[in-house]
């Protein structure tokens, strides 16, 4: 009887970010030089909650194995091969399952907890052990998955770098680098009309996105989630760098879950399955009202998904690269309920429960000034590559 081939499922959950191909490609180029077959599950924590023993030719959706041939020319764009999705199977709403999950929900019942499902699922396609990549949300189901008893090797990816325990997140240097790009392109227009630019930044909970762009682009203030603003004094401070330009213009980056001193996140929209809303509109919200306070045009540009967009920069795909072998070393020696890390500049892996026991937010009294509205770093000796 021949011997069944270990297997390893890896999906992709949240936001794309620039890195995911290469880190799947390097997953499946590696796992199968050991002898390890691979199964890729779309669209993220979807895939294994729509999986249906019963429908083989629908599972297709599903669920594919990916060979090398799949793999070979993916690391050379963006996004996931694998789609995505921000699907959470321990809190599935009735109108998002489909129609053979629908009949399992009570009268009244509109959310349910379809954990249990997923572990059956796991067990009938032969894997062995998940790998998700993905962020703070992902993760968070992979360590119940983890709890229940399934073996997990988690991925850290998000643009925000956010994930807490480790200093690096796929998906962030290539961020940083497309919006420093984007913001030395946009003083061509903004000294042009000697204007004042808005430019809003991903970043729900962290600033670090807008702090570091801002730090290396050489703009004028930075704005981040961690500190509520003012905004008359950061109109008194912007029109201060404004008439200290000899092109008589400034910018300004802001943190799409920036506050104003006293108000709140701009949210919109239905809650996410993991209870997030939609984010932003801060940026044109404070160009806006700058406009109105100062009498003068501003330029209002929202980066957005420009930022996740394209293929990574050599960084992401150094990291992703790494962290898809460190994954694998981790399977062939059975430890699980494990993330890998960078922490201090080395690779590691930490417990995967690490995740949800702290919030990754930037150090203010090391990199920011609070009156001044800008980076300042203070000390960088012994810091983080990223600062951080």
């Amino acid at each position: 009887m021949r011997k069944k081939k270990p297997t390893i499922g890896i999906l992709t959950g949240g936001g794309d970010v620039p890195g995911l191909n290469p880190c799947i490609k390097a997953l499946v180029n590696r796992a199968y030089s050991e002898g390890i077959r691979v199964v890729g599950i779309r669209r993220g924590w979807s895939g294994a909650l729509h999986y249906n023993p019963k429908d083989p030719k629908g599972n297709r959706e599903c669920v594919m194995e990916l060979t090398l041939s799949d793999v070979r020319t993916i690391d050379r764009t963006g996004g996931t091969y694998l789609h995505t999705s921000r699907t959470n199977p321990s809190a599935a709403r009735k109108k998002d399952v489909p129609a053979f999950l629908k009949r399992k929900f009570k009268k009244g019942e509109d959310v349910k907890d379809f954990t249990s499902l997923v572990l059956k699922n796991m067990e009938h396609m032969s894997i062995d052990a998940i790998i998700p990549i993905g962020g703070d949300d992902t993760l968070s189901f992979a360590d119940r998955m983890h709890r229940e008893g399934f073996p997990v090797i988690a991925i850290p990816k998000t643009m925000d770098n956010d994930v807490f325990g480790t200093d690096y997140c796929i998906g962030f240097s290539t961020a940083v680098t497309r919006s420093v790009s984007f913001i030395h392109a946009l003083r061509t227009s903004t000294g042009s009309h000697e204007r004042i630019a808005v430019i809003e930044l991903f970043g729900r909970y962290c600033g670090e996105t807008s702090l570091i762009s801002a730090y290396l682009a050489g703009v004028d203030r930075s704005i981040i989630s961690e500190v509520p603003f003012d905004l008359n004094k950061l109109a008194e401070l912007i029109m201060d760098d404004k008439k200290a330009n000899p092109k008589n213009y400034a910018m300004l980056t802001v943190s799409e879950g920036a506050t104003m001193t006293g108000g709140d996140m701009l949210l919109s929209g239905a809650s996410d399955a993991y209870g997030h809303k939609k984010l932003g509109g801060i940026g044109e919200l404070t160009g806006t009202m700058l406009k109105e306070i100062t009498g003068e045009n501003v330029l209002n540009q929202r980066l957005s998904y420009l930022m996740r967009s394209g293929t990574p920069d050599s960084l992401d795909l150094m990291v992703a690269v790494n962290y898809a072998n460190m994954a694998i070393d981790l399977f062939l020696k059975s430890i699980f309920g494990r993330l890998v890390a960078l922490s201090g500049g080395i690779y590691t892996d930490i417990p995967l429960s690490t995740v949800s026991t702290g919030q990754k937010r930037v150090d203010v009294r090391e990199l920011y000034d609070v009156e001044e509205y800008r980076p300042k770093i203070r000390h960088v000796a012994g810091k983080p590559m990223f600062l951080y």
